[in-house]
């Protein structure tokens, strides 16, 4: 797992509940979309909506 300092996630996100939220979500439509497809994920989808957050993939709704 990748360990991201919190300034590097709240960069485009305005506050950790909404970070959570914002990552659960996501977490759940990869697993989702990895259970339906049929293949596996070689990370963890809370690991890997981390990732999109940091690398700034993921685009906030509200």
């Amino acid at each position: 797992m990748n360990l991201y300092p919190m300034d590097k996630l709240l960069k485009d996100v305005p506050s950790r509940y909404m970070l959570v939220n914002v990552v659960a979500h996501r977490a759940r439509q990869i697993a989702s979309t990895a259970e339906d497809e049929g293949y596996p994920l070689e990370e963890k989808p809370v690991t890997l909506a981390l990732d999109e957050v940091v690398s700034g993939k993921l685009e906030l709704t509200e």
